[in-house]
Protein backbone atom coordinates (compact mmCIF):
# COMPACT_ATOMS: atom_id res chain seq x y z
CA UNK A 1 0.00 0.00 0.00
CA UNK A 2 3.00 2.33 0.02
CA UNK A 3 2.08 3.58 -3.44
CA UNK A 4 -1.17 4.90 -1.99
CA UNK A 5 0.80 7.60 -0.22
CA UNK A 6 1.79 9.19 -3.52
CA UNK A 7 -1.58 9.00 -5.27
CA UNK A 8 -2.98 12.12 -3.64
CA UNK A 9 -2.92 14.89 -6.23
CA UNK A 10 0.18 17.05 -5.91
CA UNK A 11 2.23 19.10 -8.33
CA UNK A 12 4.90 17.25 -10.31
CA UNK A 13 7.63 19.30 -8.67
CA UNK A 14 8.12 20.16 -5.04
CA UNK A 15 6.68 23.60 -4.36
CA UNK A 16 8.78 25.65 -1.97
CA UNK A 17 7.38 27.33 1.10
CA UNK A 18 8.61 30.63 -0.30
CA UNK A 19 6.71 30.12 -3.55
CA UNK A 20 3.52 29.36 -1.63
CA UNK A 21 3.97 32.46 0.52
CA UNK A 22 4.69 34.77 -2.42
CA UNK A 23 1.79 33.41 -4.47
CA UNK A 24 -0.70 33.98 -1.69
CA UNK A 25 0.90 37.34 -0.89
CA UNK A 26 0.12 38.35 -4.47
CA UNK A 27 -3.43 37.04 -4.15
CA UNK A 28 -3.91 38.77 -0.79
CA UNK A 29 -2.68 42.06 -2.26
CA UNK A 30 -5.18 42.20 -5.10
CA UNK A 31 -8.33 40.15 -4.26
CA UNK A 32 -10.60 43.09 -3.44
CA UNK A 33 -14.27 42.85 -2.47
CA UNK A 34 -16.98 40.39 -3.38
CA UNK A 35 -17.05 38.30 -0.21
CA UNK A 36 -15.32 35.00 0.45
CA UNK A 37 -16.29 33.47 -2.89
CA UNK A 38 -14.33 36.13 -4.77
CA UNK A 39 -11.14 35.26 -2.88
CA UNK A 40 -11.80 31.54 -3.33
CA UNK A 41 -12.22 32.06 -7.08
CA UNK A 42 -8.85 33.80 -7.30
CA UNK A 43 -7.24 31.00 -5.26
CA UNK A 44 -8.81 28.43 -7.60
CA UNK A 45 -7.42 30.27 -10.62
CA UNK A 46 -3.88 30.03 -9.27
CA UNK A 47 -3.88 26.71 -7.43
CA UNK A 48 -5.71 24.75 -10.14
CA UNK A 49 -5.56 26.59 -13.46
CA UNK A 50 -2.19 28.33 -13.44
CA UNK A 51 0.05 26.48 -10.95
CA UNK A 52 -1.72 23.09 -11.18
CA UNK A 53 -1.01 22.36 -7.54
CA UNK A 54 -4.41 20.69 -7.11
CA UNK A 55 -7.04 19.00 -9.24
CA UNK A 56 -10.49 20.57 -9.61
CA UNK A 57 -11.93 17.77 -7.48
CA UNK A 58 -9.50 18.53 -4.66
CA UNK A 59 -10.39 22.23 -4.75
CA UNK A 60 -14.11 21.49 -4.61
CA UNK A 61 -13.55 19.08 -1.71
CA UNK A 62 -11.65 21.80 0.15
CA UNK A 63 -14.45 24.33 -0.40
CA UNK A 64 -17.01 21.77 0.84
CA UNK A 65 -14.99 21.06 3.97
CA UNK A 66 -14.37 24.75 4.66
CA UNK A 67 -18.09 25.51 4.35
CA UNK A 68 -19.10 23.18 7.17
CA UNK A 69 -16.21 24.05 9.54
CA UNK A 70 -16.07 27.15 11.77
CA UNK A 71 -14.23 30.30 10.81
CA UNK A 72 -13.79 32.39 7.65
CA UNK A 73 -14.42 30.11 4.67
CA UNK A 74 -11.90 31.74 2.31
CA UNK A 75 -9.00 31.54 4.77
CA UNK A 76 -9.93 27.94 5.58
CA UNK A 77 -9.70 27.13 1.85
CA UNK A 78 -6.30 28.82 1.70
CA UNK A 79 -5.14 26.69 4.64
CA UNK A 80 -6.46 23.60 2.84
CA UNK A 81 -4.53 24.39 -0.34
CA UNK A 82 -1.31 25.12 1.54
CA UNK A 83 -1.65 21.94 3.58
CA UNK A 84 -2.29 19.80 0.50
CA UNK A 85 0.82 21.18 -1.18
CA UNK A 86 3.34 21.34 1.71
CA UNK A 87 1.77 20.13 4.95
CA UNK A 88 1.30 22.34 8.00
CA UNK A 89 4.18 24.62 7.02
CA UNK A 90 2.51 25.21 3.68
CA UNK A 91 -0.77 26.01 5.41
CA UNK A 92 1.00 28.52 7.68
CA UNK A 93 2.84 30.19 4.79
CA UNK A 94 -0.33 30.40 2.67
CA UNK A 95 -2.50 31.90 5.42
CA UNK A 96 0.20 34.41 6.39
CA UNK A 97 0.65 35.42 2.76
CA UNK A 98 -3.04 35.99 2.07
CA UNK A 99 -3.73 37.88 5.32
CA UNK A 100 -0.58 40.03 5.60
CA UNK A 101 -1.33 42.63 2.87
CA UNK A 102 -4.83 43.42 4.15
CA UNK A 103 -3.53 43.49 7.74
CA UNK A 104 -0.85 46.06 6.94
CA UNK A 105 -3.25 48.18 4.91
CA UNK A 106 -5.90 47.98 7.63
CA UNK A 107 -3.41 49.09 10.30
CA UNK A 108 -2.43 52.09 8.17
CA UNK A 109 -6.04 53.08 7.49
CA UNK A 110 -6.97 52.53 11.15
CA UNK A 111 -4.24 54.97 12.16
CA UNK A 112 -5.57 57.53 9.68
CA UNK A 113 -9.18 56.93 10.75
CA UNK A 114 -8.62 57.35 14.49
CA UNK A 115 -6.34 60.35 14.03
CA UNK A 116 -7.94 62.25 11.15
CA UNK A 117 -11.58 61.18 11.07
CA UNK A 118 -13.68 59.04 8.74
CA UNK A 119 -12.21 57.77 5.49
CA UNK A 120 -13.41 59.11 2.13
CA UNK A 121 -15.90 57.04 0.17
CA UNK A 122 -14.41 54.80 -2.52
CA UNK A 123 -17.68 54.06 -4.28
CA UNK A 124 -16.34 54.63 -7.80
CA UNK A 125 -13.65 52.00 -7.33
CA UNK A 126 -16.23 49.50 -6.15
CA UNK A 127 -18.49 50.23 -9.09
CA UNK A 128 -15.67 48.89 -11.23
CA UNK A 129 -14.72 46.06 -8.85
CA UNK A 130 -18.13 44.41 -8.61
CA UNK A 131 -18.80 43.43 -12.26
CA UNK A 132 -15.20 42.22 -12.51
CA UNK A 133 -15.61 40.09 -9.37
CA UNK A 134 -18.87 38.66 -10.75
CA UNK A 135 -17.01 37.68 -13.94
CA UNK A 136 -14.15 36.09 -11.97
CA UNK A 137 -16.57 33.99 -9.91
CA UNK A 138 -18.54 33.00 -13.03
CA UNK A 139 -15.30 31.96 -14.75
CA UNK A 140 -14.31 29.82 -11.77
CA UNK A 141 -17.71 28.10 -11.84
CA UNK A 142 -17.40 27.47 -15.60
CA UNK A 143 -13.87 26.06 -15.37
CA UNK A 144 -14.85 23.78 -12.50
CA UNK A 145 -18.00 22.57 -14.26
CA UNK A 146 -16.25 21.65 -17.52
CA UNK A 147 -13.90 19.32 -15.65
CA UNK A 148 -16.24 18.00 -12.97
CA UNK A 149 -19.82 17.76 -14.24
CA UNK A 150 -20.03 14.66 -16.43
CA UNK A 151 -23.71 13.75 -16.65
CA UNK A 152 -27.33 14.84 -16.38
CA UNK A 153 -27.58 13.94 -12.71
CA UNK A 154 -24.72 16.28 -11.81
CA UNK A 155 -26.27 19.05 -13.90
CA UNK A 156 -29.52 18.67 -11.92
CA UNK A 157 -27.66 18.79 -8.58
CA UNK A 158 -25.75 21.93 -9.63
CA UNK A 159 -28.94 23.62 -10.87
CA UNK A 160 -30.83 22.76 -7.68
CA UNK A 161 -28.03 24.20 -5.54
CA UNK A 162 -27.93 27.32 -7.72
CA UNK A 163 -31.69 27.94 -7.40
CA UNK A 164 -31.84 27.17 -3.66
CA UNK A 165 -29.03 29.55 -2.80
CA UNK A 166 -30.51 32.32 -4.94
CA UNK A 167 -34.09 31.75 -3.83
CA UNK A 168 -33.59 31.15 -0.12
CA UNK A 169 -29.96 31.67 0.86
CA UNK A 170 -28.47 31.72 4.33
CA UNK A 171 -26.01 29.55 6.21
CA UNK A 172 -28.41 26.70 6.98
CA UNK A 173 -29.39 26.43 3.32
CA UNK A 174 -25.68 26.33 2.41
CA UNK A 175 -25.06 23.44 4.81
CA UNK A 176 -28.24 21.73 3.61
CA UNK A 177 -27.04 21.96 0.01
CA UNK A 178 -23.75 20.30 0.95
CA UNK A 179 -25.57 17.57 2.89
CA UNK A 180 -28.17 17.11 0.16
CA UNK A 181 -25.49 16.82 -2.51
CA UNK A 182 -23.75 14.15 -0.46
CA UNK A 183 -26.96 12.17 0.00
CA UNK A 184 -27.79 12.47 -3.71
CA UNK A 185 -24.30 11.29 -4.59
CA UNK A 186 -24.68 8.31 -2.25
CA UNK A 187 -27.89 7.26 -3.99
CA UNK A 188 -26.82 8.02 -7.56
CA UNK A 189 -23.13 7.21 -7.81
CA UNK A 190 -22.39 4.52 -5.23
CA UNK A 191 -21.20 1.28 -6.88
CA UNK A 192 -23.38 -1.74 -6.24
CA UNK A 193 -20.58 -3.43 -4.31
CA UNK A 194 -19.45 -0.29 -2.50
CA UNK A 195 -17.90 -0.50 0.91
CA UNK A 196 -17.48 2.18 3.50
CA UNK A 197 -14.22 0.63 4.63
CA UNK A 198 -11.08 2.72 4.80
CA UNK A 199 -7.82 1.89 3.02
CA UNK A 200 -5.91 -1.10 4.34
CA UNK A 201 -3.09 1.03 5.62
CA UNK A 202 -4.63 4.22 7.04
CA UNK A 203 -1.31 5.34 8.51
CA UNK A 204 0.26 5.78 5.09
CA UNK A 205 -2.72 7.79 3.85
CA UNK A 206 -2.73 9.93 6.95
CA UNK A 207 0.95 10.60 6.39
CA UNK A 208 0.32 11.51 2.77
CA UNK A 209 -2.66 13.72 3.57
CA UNK A 210 -0.67 15.66 6.12
CA UNK A 211 2.40 16.19 3.94
CA UNK A 212 0.84 16.54 0.48
CA UNK A 213 2.26 13.15 -0.57
CA UNK A 214 5.88 13.94 0.36
CA UNK A 215 8.15 12.38 2.90
CA UNK A 216 9.90 15.64 3.79
CA UNK A 217 8.94 15.98 7.41
CA UNK A 218 6.37 18.73 6.90
CA UNK A 219 3.58 16.64 8.45
CA UNK A 220 5.21 16.07 11.81
CA UNK A 221 3.36 19.00 13.31
CA UNK A 222 4.68 22.23 14.78
CA UNK A 223 7.56 22.04 17.26
CA UNK A 224 6.84 22.37 20.94
CA UNK A 225 6.25 25.94 22.03
CA UNK A 226 9.32 27.68 23.43
CA UNK A 227 9.31 30.38 26.07
CA UNK A 228 9.52 33.99 24.89
CA UNK A 229 13.15 35.05 24.43
CA UNK A 230 14.35 37.40 27.15
CA UNK A 231 15.19 40.08 24.58
CA UNK A 232 11.54 40.19 23.43
CA UNK A 233 10.25 40.41 26.98
CA UNK A 234 12.63 43.31 27.56
CA UNK A 235 11.64 45.04 24.32
CA UNK A 236 7.90 44.87 24.96
CA UNK A 237 7.77 47.79 27.42
CA UNK A 238 10.10 49.81 25.17
CA UNK A 239 7.69 49.28 22.24
CA UNK A 240 4.73 50.26 24.35
CA UNK A 241 3.02 46.88 24.02
CA UNK A 242 0.13 46.16 26.36
CA UNK A 243 0.43 42.39 26.56
CA UNK A 244 -2.56 42.02 28.89
CA UNK A 245 -4.93 43.76 26.49
CA UNK A 246 -3.40 41.96 23.52
CA UNK A 247 -3.92 38.60 25.25
CA UNK A 248 -7.54 39.52 26.03
CA UNK A 249 -8.14 40.47 22.40
CA UNK A 250 -6.62 37.24 21.16
CA UNK A 251 -8.67 35.07 23.54
CA UNK A 252 -11.89 36.95 22.71
CA UNK A 253 -11.52 36.71 18.93
CA UNK A 254 -10.18 33.14 19.09
CA UNK A 255 -13.19 32.10 21.16
CA UNK A 256 -15.58 33.66 18.67
CA UNK A 257 -13.77 32.22 15.64
CA UNK A 258 -14.47 28.58 16.54
CA UNK A 259 -18.15 29.28 17.20
CA UNK A 260 -18.86 31.13 13.97
CA UNK A 261 -20.14 29.34 10.89
CA UNK A 262 -21.16 30.56 7.45
CA UNK A 263 -18.71 33.21 6.28
CA UNK A 264 -17.71 36.73 7.24
CA UNK A 265 -21.07 38.45 6.79
CA UNK A 266 -22.74 35.92 9.09
CA UNK A 267 -20.14 36.65 11.77
CA UNK A 268 -20.73 40.39 11.90
CA UNK A 269 -23.76 40.49 14.28
CA UNK A 270 -22.08 38.27 16.87
CA UNK A 271 -18.84 40.23 16.72
CA UNK A 272 -20.79 43.46 17.12
CA UNK A 273 -22.59 42.07 20.16
CA UNK A 274 -19.26 41.22 21.77
CA UNK A 275 -17.01 44.19 20.93
CA UNK A 276 -19.67 46.96 20.94
CA UNK A 277 -22.37 45.89 23.37
CA UNK A 278 -20.24 43.62 25.55
CA UNK A 279 -16.76 45.13 25.98
CA UNK A 280 -17.45 48.59 24.55
CA UNK A 281 -14.13 48.53 22.71
CA UNK A 282 -15.55 50.52 19.77
CA UNK A 283 -18.69 52.57 19.25
CA UNK A 284 -21.44 51.33 16.96
CA UNK A 285 -20.43 53.86 14.29
CA UNK A 286 -16.77 52.88 14.57
CA UNK A 287 -17.75 49.22 14.20
CA UNK A 288 -19.76 49.97 11.05
CA UNK A 289 -16.86 51.97 9.63
CA UNK A 290 -14.45 49.13 10.48
CA UNK A 291 -16.63 46.64 8.60
CA UNK A 292 -16.78 49.06 5.65
CA UNK A 293 -12.98 49.29 5.64
CA UNK A 294 -12.84 45.49 5.72
CA UNK A 295 -14.92 45.42 2.55
CA UNK A 296 -12.50 47.68 0.68
CA UNK A 297 -9.48 45.67 1.81
CA UNK A 298 -8.01 42.93 -0.37
CA UNK A 299 -8.35 39.51 1.21
CA UNK A 300 -10.85 38.35 3.87
CA UNK A 301 -13.51 40.73 5.21
CA UNK A 302 -12.81 39.66 8.81
CA UNK A 303 -9.59 41.64 8.67
CA UNK A 304 -11.90 44.18 10.33
CA UNK A 305 -10.74 42.49 13.54
CA UNK A 306 -7.46 44.37 13.09
CA UNK A 307 -9.35 47.68 13.09
CA UNK A 308 -10.97 46.82 16.43
CA UNK A 309 -7.71 45.54 17.90
CA UNK A 310 -5.91 48.71 16.81
CA UNK A 311 -8.47 50.88 18.59
CA UNK A 312 -7.99 48.89 21.82
CA UNK A 313 -4.22 48.32 21.94
CA UNK A 314 -2.50 49.74 18.88
CA UNK A 315 -0.45 47.54 16.56
CA UNK A 316 -0.08 44.75 19.12
CA UNK A 317 -3.87 44.72 19.56
CA UNK A 318 -4.41 44.60 15.80
CA UNK A 319 -2.01 41.66 15.50
CA UNK A 320 -3.60 39.81 18.44
CA UNK A 321 -7.16 40.24 17.16
CA UNK A 322 -6.15 39.18 13.64
CA UNK A 323 -4.32 36.10 14.91
CA UNK A 324 -7.30 35.23 17.09
CA UNK A 325 -9.92 35.40 14.33
CA UNK A 326 -7.92 33.40 11.76
CA UNK A 327 -5.61 30.98 13.59
CA UNK A 328 -7.92 28.54 15.46
CA UNK A 329 -10.19 27.82 12.43
CA UNK A 330 -7.11 27.30 10.23
CA UNK A 331 -5.77 24.76 12.73
CA UNK A 332 -9.13 22.96 12.78
CA UNK A 333 -9.09 22.94 8.96
CA UNK A 334 -5.60 21.41 8.83
CA UNK A 335 -6.54 18.69 11.32
CA UNK A 336 -9.74 17.85 9.47
CA UNK A 337 -7.94 17.84 6.12
CA UNK A 338 -5.67 15.02 7.30
CA UNK A 339 -8.68 13.00 8.46
CA UNK A 340 -10.56 13.83 5.27
CA UNK A 341 -7.74 12.43 3.13
CA UNK A 342 -8.02 9.20 5.07
CA UNK A 343 -11.74 8.62 4.61
CA UNK A 344 -12.17 9.86 1.02
CA UNK A 345 -10.74 6.60 -0.37
CA UNK A 346 -13.93 4.80 0.64
CA UNK A 347 -16.25 4.06 -2.30
CA UNK A 348 -19.17 5.46 -0.31
CA UNK A 349 -17.34 8.70 0.44
CA UNK A 350 -16.28 8.98 -3.21
CA UNK A 351 -19.93 8.71 -4.25
CA UNK A 352 -20.98 11.38 -1.73
CA UNK A 353 -18.22 13.70 -2.92
CA UNK A 354 -19.32 13.21 -6.52
CA UNK A 355 -22.70 14.60 -5.47
CA UNK A 356 -21.25 17.42 -3.34
CA UNK A 357 -18.94 18.79 -6.04
CA UNK A 358 -21.65 19.87 -8.53
CA UNK A 359 -23.59 21.34 -5.58
CA UNK A 360 -20.57 23.50 -4.73
CA UNK A 361 -20.30 24.58 -8.37
CA UNK A 362 -23.97 25.60 -8.28
CA UNK A 363 -23.32 27.69 -5.16
CA UNK A 364 -20.34 29.38 -6.80
CA UNK A 365 -22.46 30.25 -9.84
CA UNK A 366 -25.13 31.67 -7.52
CA UNK A 367 -22.49 33.82 -5.84
CA UNK A 368 -21.62 35.31 -9.24
CA UNK A 369 -25.27 36.32 -9.71
CA UNK A 370 -25.48 37.78 -6.20
CA UNK A 371 -22.39 39.92 -6.75
CA UNK A 372 -23.63 40.93 -10.20
CA UNK A 373 -26.91 42.13 -8.74
CA UNK A 374 -25.08 44.52 -6.41
CA UNK A 375 -23.22 46.21 -9.28
CA UNK A 376 -24.53 49.19 -11.23
CA UNK A 377 -26.90 48.07 -13.99
CA UNK A 378 -25.59 50.07 -16.94
CA UNK A 379 -23.41 49.72 -20.02
CA UNK A 380 -20.18 50.39 -18.10
CA UNK A 381 -20.71 47.41 -15.80
CA UNK A 382 -21.67 45.25 -18.77
CA UNK A 383 -18.52 46.24 -20.66
CA UNK A 384 -16.32 45.54 -17.61
CA UNK A 385 -18.02 42.18 -17.05
CA UNK A 386 -17.60 41.13 -20.70
CA UNK A 387 -13.99 42.37 -20.84
CA UNK A 388 -13.05 40.39 -17.75
CA UNK A 389 -14.71 37.23 -19.10
CA UNK A 390 -12.73 37.59 -22.34
CA UNK A 391 -9.49 38.31 -20.49
CA UNK A 392 -9.85 35.22 -18.31
CA UNK A 393 -11.34 32.69 -20.73
CA UNK A 394 -9.74 33.75 -24.01
CA UNK A 395 -6.45 35.42 -23.08
CA UNK A 396 -5.76 33.72 -19.73
CA UNK A 397 -4.81 36.99 -18.02
CA UNK A 398 -3.70 36.64 -14.39
CA UNK A 399 -6.55 37.44 -12.01
CA UNK A 400 -4.38 39.68 -9.83
CA UNK A 401 -4.23 42.24 -12.68
CA UNK A 402 -7.96 42.11 -13.37
CA UNK A 403 -9.43 43.65 -10.23
CA UNK A 404 -7.10 46.69 -9.97
CA UNK A 405 -7.68 47.41 -13.67
CA UNK A 406 -11.45 47.16 -13.14
CA UNK A 407 -11.22 49.56 -10.20
CA UNK A 408 -9.36 52.09 -12.31
CA UNK A 409 -11.97 51.69 -15.05
CA UNK A 410 -14.70 52.40 -12.51
CA UNK A 411 -12.82 55.45 -11.28
CA UNK A 412 -12.50 56.81 -14.82
CA UNK A 413 -15.91 55.88 -16.25
CA UNK A 414 -18.29 56.63 -13.37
Amino acid sequence: METLAVTISTPDRKVSIGELFLTFLKIGSTAFGGGFMALISVVQNYAVERRQWLKQEDMLDGISLATILPGPVAVNVVAFVGHKVRGWRGALASVLGVVLPSFLLMVGLSYAYFNYGQMPVVGKLFKGFLPAIAAIIATAAWNMSTKTIKGAAEVVIALAAFLLLLGVGGFFITVSIIAGGGIAGWFLFRPASSSASFPENPASVRKAGASGGRNDGDAQGPPAAKPLPAIWAGAAPLLGLNMTLAAKLFITFAGMSVLLFGGGYVFIPLIQQSVVDGYGWVTRQEFIDGIALGQVMPGPILISAAFIGYKVAGISGAAAATAGIFTPPAIVMVICTGFFERIKKSDTIKACLRGIRPAVIGMIAAAAVVVGRTSQHNWVSLVIFAAVLAALLRFKVEVVWIIPAAGIAGLLLY
